[in-house]
């Protein structure tokens, strides 16, 4: 089979081969041994923030429900597995009926998380659970980074709306998730088409510096575009002269102009000079955007300037620096037989290094002071106490095979900065510091 004939497509037809050799070796010994059928609860969590940062974002949710969905064993894929001698033919034909048929709980996509909140947990027998790890961790490690990046670039915005513009700046099939997980942490559109056609993301976009040097000058470039898409348009004003361009471009299209772009030089020091000439030149509702390598230092520093939204590429879709979150997926209980009535014992890995885990299905509440703001992410294992019963985090995701709760994106994006704006005030300082609020087991 030739991958080329598979096409590019938006959305991967089948996720059962997202994951790693191992978990089909592991599951052909569970098979053989017994243990394949043994209860399991799996857990994901991050034993610590991304340096310095104070919160984390869930994001991704509602891929990695798609994900689950379209994990299935088709010809083609087991006559790969079969050719490469991955497994036995026991364990291929196990895998050809597969089907996620338990539980999954977790964390609603745009809530904050912090170290040790079990965002997500899935509970089925050992072997359809395993076979889910690397899908699943690839899924909440890439988005969630996205969208941590994301909160803190709309937070140090204030207000003004952020364009994803990173396309260009990763995969093709990562620069779609990357859009999302941007918009779920507050971004208002993004430039990707894919992105905007897969998820229903507001798509933007004028011309590039290649459309004004292709004309014989600045102001045919100008014109050109204001006749095609009208005076609420955005002229490039950097390619050569700027103080010329937003002259010319004036002239061209008129005091009501919808935006001028600047995309290089001293933003900080380019948009004051900028807005004054507008200002002067009497198109005071021309909007000015900035982009440029942007990301939330660089927006914070331009909080004074008269800027009126920002454009944002490589840092956000790598994460600012931390384009993974470290999550985890570690089996936390399991059944002493394969009979489903037998009981839960918790386990967990013991190491040094920093990489032991806690064991037991965990429960997750945020308890809040008077004022509702959030001060301590409270974890345990049993009953919940009365006083933490209506702030339980861990939401019914997947029932019984089933997804019982997929919702639109918008919610996922409300969600988030209703989250953010629980946490206390320090959460959106940029400084580097520890998370916002202790995580405490009970």
């Amino acid at each position: 089979m030739n991958p080329a004939d598979l096409g590019l497509p938006v959305d991967v037809p089948s996720t059962a081969l997202f994951t790693d050799h191992y978990e089909l070796t592991m599951l052909q010994a569970a098979l053989a041994n017994g243990t394949a059928d043994r209860r399991s609860v799996f857990e994901v969590f991050t034993r610590r923030l991304p340096e310095g940062r104070r919160y984390g974002v869930i994001a991704g949710t509602g891929r990695v429900l798609d994900a689950v969905e379209n994990f299935r064993f088709d010809g083609a894929v087991l006559e790969f597995l079969r050719e490469r001698a991955v497994v036995d033919m026991r364990t291929l034909d196990w895998l050809a009926s597969y089907r996620f048929s338990g539980d999954i709980w977790g964390y609603q996509e745009g809530e904050v998380y912090f170290p040790g909140s079990p965002v997500l947990r899935v509970e089925g027998s050992f072997a359809e659970c395993v076979l889910l790890e690397t899908v699943i961790l690839s899924i909440l490690n890439h988005d969630s980074a996205i969208a941590a990046a994301a909160s803190r670039m709309s937070s140090a915005a204030g207000g003004r709306p952020l364009i994803e513009m990173g396309a260009r700046r990763t995969h093709e099939l990562a620069a779609v998730a990357a859009s999302r997980a941007a918009y779920v942490g507050g971004f208002t559109s993004t430039s990707d088409l894919a992105a905007g056609f897969r998820y229903g993301i507001p798509t933007v976009g004028t011309s590039a510096h290649a459309f004004t040097l292709v004309h014989d000058s600045e102001r045919d470039a100008f014109t050109a575009q204001v006749d095609s898409l009208g005076r609420g348009t955005t002229l490039l004003v950097d390619t050569y002269d700027v103080a010329e361009a937003v002259r010319t471009a004036v002239e061209v299209a008129g005091t009501d102009l919808g935006a001028v772009r600047i995309d290089s030089g001293d933003l900080l020091l380019v948009a004051h000079r900028v807005r004054q000439q507008l200002d002067e030149l009497g198109a005071a509702s021309t909007k000015i955007v900035v982009t440029s390598d942007l990301d939330e230092y660089a927006i914070a520093s331009l909080a004074a300037a008269p800027v009126d939204a920002y454009g944002v590429g490589t840092q956000l879709v790598t994460g600012s620096g931390h384009p993974t979150c470290s999550m985890v997926y570690k089996l936390v209980a399991r059944a002493t037989s394969a009979d489903p009535k037998a009981a839960l014992v918790p386990v967990a890995k013991k190491s040094l290094g920093g990489k032991t885990s806690i064991g037991g299905r965990k429960w997750a509440a945020r308890r809040q002071d008077a004022d509702g703001v959030a001060e301590a992410e409270v974890i345990g294992v049993g009953p919940v106490p009365a006083a933490l019963a209506d702030h339980q985090l861990l939401t019914h995701l997947v029932k019984a095979g089933e997804v019982v709760a997929r919702e639109p994106l918008e919610a996922a994006r409300d969600r988030h900065r209703a989250a953010r704006a629980s946490l206390p005030l320090s959460a959106t300082q940029l400084s580097r510091g520890e998370a916002v609020i202790p995580t405490e087991y009970v």
